[in-house]
C-alpha cells in the first residue's frame, strides 16, 4: 500500500463565519503504480482532498499515511522526503511556473535545490526530462508566456519528474486546454505511469478525462464519495444519480483520445 487515507475531514474556519467542512469522512487506498480518479463538480471537495494528500493542507480529522507512516507525525526530514515523493500538477500550468524563469532555469532550480544529480550532470538530466515529456530542446530558453498551455503543462510534468516521485496528484490538469491538447496530455500521463510505475491520483470534473487512464474511480459530491469502484463498473453501471448526471455531461475527450492513438 503506497497511500492510505482514513476518515479524512477538512474544515475551514473563517473569522465571523460558520465553519465549512470541505471533506467529510473520506477514505481511499492507492497502490504502487495504480491510477485513481476522483470526479465531481467544482466545490465538491476534490482540491481540498488533493492539497491534504500532498501536505499543503493539514487534516482536521482522520489520517493520511504514506508507506505506513502517518504524515502528521513525520519528522521534518521525513516530511521533506514525503513532499518530494508526492508531487502535484496544477490546473493552471502557466500560473504554477515562475514567469521570470525560462524552462531551463525552472528545471535546473529543482535539480539544484534538491540535489537530485551532481551539478555536472544537470544539463544532461534536463535533456532527459524534456525528452520524457515530449518537449523540443529549443524551448529551453523560453519563458512560460512564450509557450502554449499544453507545453506549460509538459514543463510542469517535467518539473515533477525531476524529483523522481512515487505518486503524482494531478488536479484538473487538462481542463484549461482544448480537447485535442487534453488528449495528448492525458496520453502522456498514461505512458509515464506505465513507464515509471507511477501512482496517479487524477482529479477532474468529468468522467471522460479519467475513463481511459484510471483503474478505479471515486465520484465525489458535497465532501463525500457517493460511489467508488473500478472505472469500468462505475461508468458502465452507475448506481448513484449524481454519477449518472456526470455521465450525461461527458464531452468529446474520449473520442479525441481514441483518435490520437490511431
Amino acid at each position: 500500500m503506497l497511500l492510505r487515507v482514513d476518515n479524512l475531514h477538512v474544515v475551514y474556519h473563517k473569522k465571523g463565519q460558520m465553519p465549512v467542512e470541505a471533506v467529510r469522512g473520506v477514505s481511499l487506498r492507492i497502490n504502487v503504480g495504480e491510477s485513481f480518479g476522483i470526479v465531481g463538480e467544482s466545490g465538491c471537495g476534490k482540491s481540498s482532498l488533493a492539497k491534504t494528500v500532498i501536505g499543503l493542507q493539514r487534516p482536521s480529522g482522520g489520517l493520511v499515511t504514506f508507506e505506513g507512516a502517518d504524515t502528521a507525525r513525520m519528522s521534518s526530514a521525513d516530511f521533506r522526503l514525503y513532499r518530494r515523493s508526492v508531487q502535484m500538477v496544477f490546473q493552471d500550468a502557466a500560473g504554477s511556473l515562475n514567469p521570470r524563469m525560462t524552462v531551463h532555469q525552472t528545471l535546473e532550480e529543482v535539480l539544484r535545490v534538491h540535489r537530485m544529480v551532481p551539478v555536472s550532470k544537470i544539463p544532461g538530466r534536463i535533456g532527459e526530462l524534456l525528452e520524457r515529456v515530449g518537449l523540443p530542446h529549443h524551448l529551453l530558453g523560453a519563458y512560460p508566456r512564450e509557450i502554449s498551455g499544453g507545453q506549460c503543462q509538459r514543463v510542469s510534468l517535467a518539473r515533477c519528474l525531476a524529483l523522481e516521485p512515487r505518486l503524482i496528484v494531478a488536479d484538473e490538469p487538462v481542463s484549461a486546454l482544448d480537447v485535442s491538447v487534453q488528449a495528448r496530455i492525458l496520453n502522456l500521463l498514461r505512458s509515464l505511469q506505465k513507464e515509471l510505475s507511477l501512482a496517479i491520483i487524477l482529479i477532474s470534473h468529468d468522467l471522460a478525462v479519467v475513463r481511459n487512464i484510471c483503474d478505479r474511480v471515486a465520484v465525489m459530491s458535497e465532501g463525500v464519495f457517493v460511489e467508488t469502484g473500478s472505472t469500468e463498473a462505475v461508468i458502465g453501471s452507475p448506481r448513484h444519480a449524481y454519477t449518472r448526471a456526470l455521465l450525461e455531461a461527458v464531452p468529446d475527450v474520449g473520442r479525441a483520445l481514441a483518435a490520437h492513438e490511431k
